[in-house]
């Protein structure tokens, strides 16, 4: 999963990122709504966390503006101001949730993982089922012949990557694009480092390698 933080508190952005990244989220950090607007509109994201009081563009015109443009990630919206009206402008405009600061940051990460799971739930079931393994994209979990599998954040993102499109083959670029945050610029065969851990926990037969394409989940 992908996550776009557009906050210009700065190191309240780090911050954020710093833990969203090590929940096993990829996240981008913009400080700008006029850039927000332009990197959310790029549809690669899987949920927006969006701030107010912004420069260049504030929140209400962002999300007013992604969703006069058909966008629908959802869009959990930060701000420091307290009130009936706020919180009634921002979900009039199209905003999923809303959070007042000072928050919690286990409070935000609930937020998150909700806005996720009713995203998944409004289309295919959250849970995967490829021959003897189960992939919970919801809970975040993996069982192989019923025993659970422990993986680390960045190795199940990897997964749901590929169970997400079981059958089919995603590219290295496509799951760098999706478990890793924009500014990566590490090796690009980090990807096969996380290949070869997943085919060890789960069966090497499961994960096919196409050559000088990507790689293929088998769906059975």
């Amino acid at each position: 999963m992908r996550l776009l933080i557009v906050e210009d508190e700065k190191r309240l952005a780090v911050s954020l990122a710093k833990g969203l990244t090590a929940e096993g989220y990829a996240v981008d950090v913009v400080h700008d709504g006029l850039e927000g607007l332009h990197r959310a509109g790029e549809g690669v994201y899987d949920l927006v966390v969006l701030d107010i009081m912004l420069p260049g563009m504030n929140g209400y015109r962002v999300c007013a503006a992604l969703r006069a443009a058909g966008h629908e990630v959802p869009i959990l919206m930060l701000t420091a101001k307290d009130g009936e009206y706020d919180e009634a402008e921002g979900l009039d405009t199209g905003a999923d949730d809303y959070l007042t600061k000072p928050f919690s940051y286990v409070v935000l990460v609930a937020r998150i993982k909700a806005l996720l799971r009713r995203r998944g739930n409004a289309g295919p079931s959250p849970v995967i089922r490829l021959g003897v393994i189960e992939v919970d994209t919801a809970a975040r979990r993996v069982h192989r012949d019923g025993a659970e599998v422990t993986l680390t954040a960045k190795e199940f993102a990897v997964l749901e990557q590929l169970a997400t499109r079981a059958g089919t083959v995603v590219s290295k670029a496509e799951i760098l694009e999706h478990v890793w945050d924009f500014a990566y610029d590490g090796d690009p065969n980090i990807v096969e480092v996380y290949i070869s851990a997943l085919r060890r926990k789960l069966g090497a037969p499961l994960i096919k390698t196409v050559r000088g394409a990507g790689y293929r989940l088998e769906s059975r």
